[in-house]
């Protein structure tokens, strides 16, 4: 039961003018902003990669990756350190609100969107007057289009 009302943590943080969670057991730790080293042909979402403390891990930006023009990098600019299927992943948005506990009666099923595969969506979430666009963070990071983590192989 703990793990139930865990998994419906969620750190919200900010993509352009939406907000969006995603469950707090996937996120590791969050980090200012700092340009990571590119890597030669890359696509333009994958900014590169850093080293976190001896771990050489990619850096996302999530803004680039669904069509944001122009992502400014500012002092609310962070990245989001994610621990998917026991690989480490940098997440860019721009900014992190706060955690959020939501009762199962805040969750509704999420609609199709034009930026977003439905299979990256886990639903949208009410808080008062907010709504969050709560994200498939697995789903997302193990997608074909973002390659970042290799998907893993269904259980025979």
């Amino acid at each position: 039961m703990e793990h139930a009302v865990n998994d419906r943590e969620v750190l919200s943080f900010r993509l352009g003018k939406e907000e969006y969670g995603i469950s707090i057991l996937k996120v590791q730790e969050i980090r200012g902003y700092e340009a990571p080293t590119r890597l030669a042909n890359a696509p333009e979402f994958l900014k590169g990669v850093i080293n976190l403390r001896g771990r050489i891990v990619p850096v996302v930006d999530m803004r680039i990756k669904f069509g944001f023009a122009n992502p400014a990098y500012d002092s609310l600019t962070v990245v989001i350190i994610l621990n998917i299927a026991q690989h480490v992943i940098g997440m860019v948005v721009d900014s992190v609100s706060e955690v959020v506990t939501l009762e199962a009666d805040q969750i509704r099923p999420a609609p199709a969107m034009g930026t977003l595969d439905a299979g990256y969506l886990r639903g949208l979430g009410t808080v008062g007057e907010r709504m969050l666009i709560l994200l498939d963070i697995d789903a997302l990071m193990q997608s074909e289009e973002l390659g970042v983590v290799p998907s893993l192989p269904l259980a025979a």
